[in-house]
């Protein structure tokens, strides 16, 4: 038996929870200030907390990405009416706080990587699969208004060396995987895109959009409510314990009893949950920040010609792109610890990492800042798999930044395998093994801190 401390009164937004820390997320917390909160318009109607016991046959843990899709899929392709439990609010955790990316990925390895670790065939084999996870997103995309916006994906070199890295990388997804890739130099990125003037080049993948990830939760959480499925905020699982074969699930209004469990609490609070989950996920900090509406000097000076999204070439990676409205959006990597992250310096290297790119938007206001809890597994790939083949339990997780667009195919897949359906893509990496686990769990914390060290070293001065 697993069991939580927790508070059940109803909390306020903890701008330092650290998932390595609290055990628990609280109740009924409310939303950290994003700019997806404030603008994705009133949150569709949910089955409010558990008051009482209650039997179901299947429960997803977790109400962001994942699990809506999950319940979704379990209602659309299964005739299964899932029962959900979140601790907070539908999308509190990395689906209301992340970028909006929806590239055509998964983990945090690229396919030139997937070769060297699995061999031509799997990679291959992997790549189909997740380039249906890519069509299964554009489906859902295009059946919700959320302000979806098609034009690629560019990964932009911010040193002159990192055009040979890129160009690798082109060649590899357009002779292998048969990919339309192109390498822009510093003019042509210019020309067609924008005046990012960081850049030194660019690989540009057609596949890519850019969403409104609220506005995309909200409108999991609609289709799957419409099917049947009972979504049950306010609702963390405090204890959770297995007898003859049932799990029983303790919320603070009542006990859940259920079947089949399947958990997608990302990088909040699962490996305090269940033994599945211990020291197999490696939460990370990713800061995001939105500006005001950008004025039409300003518009003209960076020349957005199509709004693709940007990631550039950096270990600790940004990631921006101009929104519908006209501000800019930019994340990246910078606190490690819940405790230090109000700390002004994680806005600070925001904004100068937006002015180096774009001089013009040097000091502009900034309307929205915030943070959020990143799932990296500590291969950089996510899984989705029954950890127990004894157990009727069973996860998704460990997307590392790449959820918004994969996290429906993987809602999918869990759905498959919780309705107890099998499929040949099982047998691939991301479906036949847990997440690995980490000796050194207690001083990974210390580990990050070193490596970020590094990493600034590589990327900046090296």
């Amino acid at each position: 038996m697993s069991t939580l401390s927790l508070d059940t009164t109803a909390q306020l937004y903890n701008p330092s929870f650290d998932p390595l820390v609290d055990q628990g997320v609280g109740q009924a917390m409310a939303y950290a200030p994003t700019y997806w909160v404030a603008s994705a318009g009133t949150p569709p109607e949910n089955d409010g907390a558990i008051t009482h016991d209650l039997d179901a046959d299947v429960v997803i843990v977790g109400g962001g990405f994942t699990g809506l899709a999950t319940a979704l899929f379990l209602a659309r392709e299964h005739g299964i009416k899932a029962t959900l439990l979140e601790a907070n609010q539908t999308a509190w955790g990395c689906t209301s706080r992340n970028g909006g990316q929806g590239q055509n990925a998964s983990g945090r390895l690229y396919r030139s990587q997937w070769i060297n670790r699995w061999g031509i065939d799997i990679a291959k084999r992997l790549d189909a699969e997740i380039h249906g996870g890519f069509e299964t997103f554009k489906s859902l995309v295009s059946e919700i208004d959320c302000d979806a916006q098609d034009y690629g994906h560019l990964y932009v070199a911010h040193r002159d060396k990192k055009m040979a890295f890129l160009e690798n990388e082109a060649k590899v997804m357009r002779d292998i995987f048969g990919y339309q890739t192109r390498i822009l130099d510093r003019m042509q990125l210019q020309e067609e895109f924008c005046h990012d003037q960081e850049a030194c080049g660019a690989l540009y993948e057609p596949e890519g959009v850019g969403v409104h990830p609220l506005k995309l939760a909200y409108g999991y959480q609609r289709l799957a409510r419409s099917l049947g499925v009972k979504i049950h905020t306010g609702s963390p699982v405090i204890a959770w314990s297995q007898r003859n074969g049932k799990h029983c699930l303790e919320t603070p209004g009542g006990k859940v009893h259920a079947k089949v469990v399947g958990l997608a609490t990302g990088a909040y609070g699962g490996q305090f949950l269940t033994p599945h989950l211990r020291n197999r996920v490696m939460p990370i900090l990713s800061n995001s920040m939105v500006t005001r509406v950008l004025t039409d000097v300003e518009l003209a000076e960076i020349s957005v010609k199509k709004p693709a999204f940007i990631t550039d070439t950096r270990t600790l990676r940004f990631y921006y792109r101009l929104l519908p409205d006209r501000r800019m959006q930019i994340g990246s990597r910078s606190a490690i610890h819940g405790a230090n992250a109000t700390a002004p310096k994680h806005l600070q290297l925001l904004r100068d990492g937006l002015a180096r790119k774009f001089p013009i938007l040097h000091n502009i206001p900034v309307d929205y800042s915030w943070w959020g809890w990143v799932d990296v597994s500590h291969d950089m790939m996510p899984r989705i798999v029954q950890p127990d083949p004894n157990q009727s339990v069973f996860y998704a997780l460990g997307y590392g930044g790449n959820g918004v667009s994969f996290s429906a195919h993987a809602g999918r897949r869990l759905a498959q395998r919780m309705a107890g359906k099998t499929d040949p893509a099982f047998d691939l990496p991301i479906y036949n093994s847990q997440l690995p686990g980490h000796l050194f769990a207690p001083f990974r914390r210390l580990g990050q801190s070193l490596l970020y060290r590094w990493y600034y070293l590589r990327d900046e001065i090296l």
